[in-house]
């Protein structure tokens, strides 16, 4: 990528670009701009969930809580997941669409399969749909979709080469955290779309993404930096921060450009 290219979505993301003042000069950082904020075109993310008044939408990584299930049978979840294994992608978005598993069906506008490329290297993988998703029926779009897009930009990656798909497939009212029973209802699905696209890493975004790939309430500013496991392939995934915490807290952005740094580098090793 061109170096011009590459600073600009650099200062998307927020994060400070060294240059040098004059030829021969000690080089400085470039303060981090306020750039998604306000930008034209640019669609306003959901509103807030219950536990944040912020406009971003989402939770932060630690304030992920439990949620009682519906009383249902653990053993009806353990049947769908295992009906689920083998299916092809049309099957799987068939599935996906006409499923009336656990409550969220009735308040949803559409189901939020994934997107992107079916055989990509790298997966990104959110906790569930917003508003605009759900509207929209694709995953990340909206402000914290853009920030994710410059994102990817730089590490020299478009939308359309990696796949992004959600723990839920539809959006929780409100746009509240995903319940464990929701999750443990909609996980076969998202188990087969890591089966089905192979990627050599995930990029697991938010406390909720992390929480239901690995089974771990550690908060994500923990479990960044180290290259956990996915399955019984033993997937590599990385864990950051959610572009919409990002967008509420941009003083963490510089924690993601080295979260993204090191996906880059797996990626680059892993061939």
């Amino acid at each position: 990528m061109e170096e011009s290219r590459r600073r600009a979505y650099l200062e998307a993301l927020g994060i400070p670009v060294w240059v040098p003042r004059t030829r021969g000069a000690t080089a400085h950082a470039a303060a981090i701009p306020e750039v998604v904020e306000g930008r034209p075109g640019v669609a306003p993310y959901p509103s807030g969930t219950p536990l944040t008044p912020s406009p971003a939408g989402r939770a932060e990584p630690s304030d992920y809580r439990q949620s009682e299930g519906d009383g249902r049978d653990a053993g009806c979840v353990s049947s769908a997941v295992d009906a689920i294994e083998g299916l092809d992608w049309e099957a799987l978005q068939a599935r996906v669409r006409a499923c009336t598993t656990c409550e969220l069906h009735r308040t949803r506008t559409q189901t939020v399969f994934g997107v992107g490329n079916p055989a990509a290297r790298l997966m990104v993988i959110g906790e569930a749909p917003g508003a605009d998703e759900d509207r929209q029926g694709e995953p990340f779009v909206g402000r914290a979709g853009k920030l994710l897009d410059a994102m990817l930009h730089a590490i020299g990656l478009q939308r359309g080469d990696v796949y992004i798909a959600n723990v839920l497939k539809c959006r929780p009212p409100g746009n509240r955290n995903p319940s464990l029973d929701e999750a443990a209802r909609c996980e076969g699905f998202l188990r087969r779309q890591i089966g089905l696209v192979g990627p050599r890493l995930i990029l697991s975004v938010g406390g909720i993404a992390a929480r239901n790939l690995l089974g771990t309430d550690t908060p994500v500013g923990r479990l960044r930096g180290a290259v956990h496991e996915y399955g019984e392939d033993r997937v590599p995934v990385l864990v950051t921060y959610h572009p919409a915490y990002l967008l509420r807290q941009p003083e963490e952005k510089a924690k993601a450009w080295q979260d993204l740094q090191q996906a880059a580098r797996l990626l680059r090793d892993a061939g």
